[in-house]
């Protein structure tokens, strides 16, 4: 990581949004949605990231639009079920998500759905110590880099398979801070940083 390319990082980062779909688990190709477990494909090194963060004393919070959800494609306990197996997966890998937040509503009818801050609001109603000048957003799509880019934090990007990547992909790249090909490879640039900057 360079310099330049690492300037948008808080020295002091607390709190490591994540998105979900294209992030820790296998994206569907576009307009299809993760319905059950049985469709929840973790990615390769996920659960290692997510250790080493909980490891460095980090907050990890998971921020997803579920539009399936308004959609009628799936139910709320559904997403829950979902990210309950997940949190199991990651503790046989001494790892865990502090906390989950999910967006259930269609377009234009809400302030969580990101890129709008409603789901950044709730987590840190949740967690009182969160600000944006101690965060990071790791996402893979627009409105996840809109999203950090409308609160002031900092955003990485993480490279989808091209067959499943969002058609707004090139303008998420651009808008990043950083771009990596994995959340792990994310993870562990981010750490170097944090341990640059308290040395």
């Amino acid at each position: 990581m360079t310099n330049s390319a690492s300037q948008g990082i808080p020295p002091n980062l607390t709190t490591v949004f994540l998105d979900r779909d294209g992030v820790l688990n296998e994206k569907m190709p576009e307009g299809s949605y993760v319905t059950s477990w049985d469709s929840f494909y973790v990615l390769p090194g996920v659960p290692e990231a997510i250790a080493l963060l909980n490891r460095a004393g980090l907050r990890v919070v998971v921020v997803s639009n579920q539009r399936g959800i308004a959609l009628g494609l799936y139910t709320a306990a559904d997403v829950e079920a979902i990210h309950s197996a997940f949190q199991t997966l990651l503790n046989r890998h001494g790892a865990h998500v502090d906390a989950f937040f999910v967006c259930p509503h269609d377009r234009g009818q809400c302030n969580c759905r990101k890129p709008l801050p409603g789901l950044f609001e709730q987590a840190a109603a949740q967690f009182p110590s969160i600000t944006t000048a101690t965060s990071v957003m790791i996402g893979d799509s627009l409105v996840d880099m809109e999203f950090g880019r409308r609160l002031g934090i900092a955003t990485l990007f993480i490279e989808v398979d091209p067959e499943r990547q969002s058609p707004t992909a090139a303008s998420a790249r651009q808008l990043a801070n950083l771009r990596f090909p994995s959340l792990l490879e994310a993870v562990k640039a981010l750490l170097d940083r944090c341990s640059e900057t308290s040395a």
